[in-house]
């Protein structure tokens, strides 16, 4: 190298690169970003949850939320509104009529069996009409099931039948309990006749005894009759429903039980 070149060199001056983060640094930046975008997800989806607790819809608002989607629907919704049974219940005041799947709040219905993943053309086209005797004493539910939700070829599947009565006897129930919410217990189930797809059914249950946490409730599933027919009974249940011991939380558009550290959703 001659003495020229070796005076240049000597004479550059490097640039200075900024110090690198330590891995330990980037990690703990990294888990922070997304701890950070996790817990904000999860209170973005939780405010529903939180308005619907807050400000819980009524029985009335149910009445007026659902809007059916074609003129199907529409003419479902519309006989059963209209049929001389909801009229005679509406006009009882003992009775308060409301729409349970419309209370459940979004995510939580289309989660839900019957509210949400059965709900629709061909399954449950409408949301029922439920009338609750006053401390919970009896109820009757009015409901239309299609013909995509059969076991055998146009009778309706036995197993949505019992789930039906199971929700049903348990809304029944729950109002006499003291904190308006229990746990299925024993369920039985006695099927009398096939169930047509494609028709109108009422569910009527009557409490038939509460002792402390627990609720006896006894109910059918038959036709919806017209001109003073003699119903058709296709099921008939009993069932013993318990209120848990540690329950923490109950909301009425979503109850949450917390047993043993084990969240069970109801619906």
């Amino acid at each position: 190298m001659t003495k020229d070149k070796a005076d240049i060199t000597a004479n550059l001056v490097l640039p200075q690169l900024p110090p690198t983060k330590s891995r330990t640094r980037r990690f703990f930046g990294f888990l922070f970003i997304t701890t950070t975008s996790l817990v904000a997800g999860a209170i973005m989806a939780l405010l529903p949850s939180i308005n619907a607790y807050r400000n819980p819809i009524s029985d009335a608002e149910t009445l007026e939320l659902f809007q059916p989607s074609d003129e199907a629907t529409h003419e479902i919704d519309e006989h059963i509104k209209s049929h001389p049974l909801a009229v005679q219940l509406r006009s009882n005041p003992d009775f308060r009529e409301s729409r349970p799947h419309l209370k459940i709040v979004s995510p939580f219905r289309e989660q839900n069996l019957t509210a949400g993943t059965l709900s629709g053309p061909g399954m449950l086209p409408v949301p029922p009409f439920h009338f609750a005797e006053e401390g919970g004493k009896s109820c009757v539910s009015i409901f239309y099931l299609g013909t995509d939700i059969c076991g055998h070829p146009g009778i309706v599947h036995g197993g949505l039948l019992a789930t039906l009565l199971d929700e049903g006897l348990a809304r029944c129930c729950f109002p006499a309990l003291p904190k308006k919410v229990a746990v299925t217990a024993n369920l039985n189930v006695n099927y009398r006749k096939p169930a047509p797809a494609g028709n109108y059914f009422v569910l009527r249950a009557w409490t038939t005894k509460v002792e402390g946490r627990k609720a006896w409730v006894e109910g059918r599933i038959e036709r919806l009759t017209v001109n003073g027919e003699e119903p058709v009974v296709y099921t008939e249940a009993s069932a013993l429903f318990v209120e848990p011991r540690d329950t923490k939380v109950c909301v009425v558009f979503h109850c949450e039980l917390v047993m043993d550290g084990d969240v069970l959703k109801l619906f």
